[in-house]
């Protein structure tokens, strides 16, 4: 995905976009049912008089007014839940919910065919045939928004909790995941040691801003490291946090560096404030964690939430645990190399906070263990390696807070049991 297919992606996820979409469509049905009404080639009866389209577009236009003011509270308080509640990372899933915008676009639509319609009503626009065209036109959109209030009502009774939020977080995440399998390097080749790898003469582009990288444009860099002749080392993934000095990668090329390939290869790293889901795994990871932390907070007090996460990070990991290396003729640009995601880093995003949040709850450190011990079981050696490692300094810290003898020999017992034996081992993908 290039720089700009991510930026119009982004774009498309708006609530304002689609809500334009349906407007216009809205006021481009009302304004059609005028001038088409000379190219219909049947004839019909003037059945139908002003009075009766204009009192239904009445009633559409201050119903559907209400309606929309209604959905916006809504949506506002359904934004301050998943705030409160789960964690403000997740917000951005809610605001991108089709679901919602489809609904949301729909009524703000309907509410613009009614005025536009009423307003070209009253100027004598439409003939004879033309309010047959709007009478119909009017049915359609009556039946689009019973459709769409049935729909929403449904929706309603999810929107905001914490189930429905953890479940959006997940989808987000696994899709970046199974993205990330498909492609672990992107398409790049893989660059598993910088130190050695990386020949001493390449030059260092820099980041001149702070911030998070949010997307790689790695065909963009392909376009630079052809140009110069050269090879380009990408230094860091999606979701590293940047800031001057911070080397964002290195062109290995003749001649020296010039400005103008340092701004090319720097703005193909879109940087910013937050981190996104999109080609950043991690950060699902992590935000799962978060929800899980939240639930476990003295003022929440829900393990259960907290277990229910654990369920889902054990899902996810396992998914990244079962890649399959990805075959050499995958490598789309042949110039690039791109580091891994080491597999620490994800058990850190994943389990570290609620082992830490969590280490006084003993059937949240149970569960815990169990999960960790699973997935023990899976990968490659880096993969079982760091699932033993949180799995110990887990228990190193549940040991710490449990008060009651008995817990701590039973969650020592578990953690003997669930240890990973040995097993095959696989290559790391890519």
């Amino acid at each position: 995905m290039t720089r700009w297919q991510w930026l119009l992606g982004k774009l498309t996820r708006r609530l304002w976009w689609r809500a334009s979409l349906f407007g216009a469509l809205g006021v481009a049905t009302a304004v059609l049912s005028a001038f088409v009404e000379p190219y219909i080639p049947w004839e019909l009866e003037a059945k139908i008089g002003a009075d009766a389209v204009d009192g239904i577009l009445e009633i559409i236009a201050s119903s559907m007014l209400a309606v929309t003011t209604f959905s916006l509270s809504v949506m506002t308080s359904a934004y301050s839940s998943a705030t409160s509640n789960v964690t403000p990372r997740a917000t951005t899933l809610i605001m991108e919910d089709r679901l919602t915008q489809t609904v949301l676009s729909t009524f703000i639509g309907s509410f613009l065919f009614a005025i536009v319609g009423i307003v070209v009503l009253q100027t004598g626009a439409y003939g004879e045939r033309g309010r047959v065209i709007l009478f119909v036109a009017t049915i359609f959109v009556i039946a689009l928004i019973v459709v769409s209030l049935l729909r929403w009502i449904d929706h309603l009774t999810r929107l905001g909790r914490v189930g429905e939020t953890t479940n959006r977080v997940e989808e987000a995440t696994h899709k970046a995941i199974a993205e990330r399998v498909e492609q672990p390097f992107l398409g790049a080749h893989p660059l598993r040691d910088p130190a050695r790898e990386v020949p001493k003469s390449a030059g260092a582009i820099t980041a001149n801003c702070i911030g998070y990288i949010q997307h790689v444009d790695l065909t963009a860099l392909d376009a630079c490291a052809e140009a110069a002749d050269g090879r380009i080392f990408i230094a860091a993934n999606p979701g590293a946090f940047v800031y001057p000095d911070t080397p964002l990668a290195w062109l290995d090329a003749k001649g020296k560096l010039t400005d103008e390939q340092q701004n090319s290869i720097r703005t193909a790293f879109s940087v910013g404030t937050e981190r996104n889901f999109d080609q950043d795994p991690r950060f699902g990871l992590a935000v799962m964690s978060e929800i899980a932390c939240r639930a476990l907070s003295p003022a929440v007090n829900d393990p259960g939430t907290a277990i229910d996460v654990i369920g889902r990070l054990t899902r996810l990991l396992g998914l990244w645990a079962e890649s399959p290396p990805a075959p050499p003729d995958e490598v789309r640009f042949p110039r690039l190399y791109l580091p891994p995601l080491a597999s620490d880093d994800l058990f850190e995003d994943a389990f570290m906070p609620m082992a830490r949040d969590g280490a006084g709850m003993i059937e949240v450190q149970l569960r815990l263990q169990k999960a960790l011990g699973a997935l023990g079981g899976m990968g490659d050696r880096a993969f079982a390696a760091a699932a033993r490692k949180q799995a110990q300094l887990a228990i190193d810290r549940a040991e710490r807070a449990l008060d009651l003898p008995a817990d701590r020999q039973r969650l020592r017992a578990v953690f003997r049991q669930a240890a990973p034996s040995p097993r095959r081992t696989k290559k790391t993908p890519g």
